[in-house]
């Protein structure tokens, strides 16, 4: 019997959502192309009733010109719902692909869940805030050490600001007493000179001396 019927397993497999909408797009083509042959029709029909006079003859053309008309109106109405029937399956295939991805992030989202509970498991706060605690005390021994390293020798802790000002004003005077030297004036004679200088212009030298002699 098997051999006869076949069996199930030997069935041929259910089309798919996207065969469907496949099957549906080449019947959509083909219908598209019968319309537009019978446009073809009509078109030539109009032409032939225009040149021909009322009579037989322009009534039979005109009865195949109503005939292609409702062929055309058949085939527009089964475009309508061949359209209408892609744009359902158009959506229904959507709709799956978002619920496929849709479990897939939240498959994603649980796995990560869980890894992320795995993870955080593993730490212990009381290490961390032990860890924290010890930070602290080495800042405030490199601090200390810093500030040991930074202390000043021989300087008294306090000075007074009134003392540095009479201190700064006594060298100010000092500089202006050492400013009045002689040398600041060159025609000035120094006092451990009693002889008024001689003008070496003015004196006769030796061999002037003979040659008046």
């Amino acid at each position: 019997m098997n051999r006869i019927f076949g069996t199930s397993a030997s069935r041929k497999p259910k089309p798919s959502l996207q065969d469907a909408i496949a099957s549906t797009d080449a019947r959509i083509a083909s219908i598209e192309v019968k319309v537009k042959k019978l446009d073809g029709e009509l078109a030539r029909y109009k032409d032939q009733m225009s040149k021909l006079r009322n009579g037989p003859g322009k009534n039979a053309i005109q009865q195949r010109a109503l005939r292609t008309l409702k062929q055309k109106r058949m085939y527009e109405s089964q475009l309508a719902q061949l359209a209408q029937q892609t744009f359902n399956m158009e959506s229904a295939a959507l709709t799956t692909e978002n619920m496929r991805n849709t479990m897939a992030t939240v498959d994603a989202l649980q796995a990560s869940n869980k890894e992320i509970k795995k993870q955080y498991g593993k730490i212990n706060i009381d290490k961390i805030e032990d860890m924290h605690d010890e930070m602290e005390d080495m800042l405030e021994r490199a601090n200390e050490i810093q500030e040991s390293l930074g202390r000043s020798y021989a300087v008294p802790d306090e000075l007074d600001e009134e003392d540095l000002e009479a201190e700064l004003d006594a060298l100010q005077f000092e500089e202006e007493e050492e400013g009045t030297s002689y040398l600041a004036d060159i025609n000035k004679v120094p006092d451990f000179i009693d002889e008024p200088p001689v003008d070496i212009s003015e004196t006769p030298t030796h061999e002037a001396v003979k040659a008046t002699g």
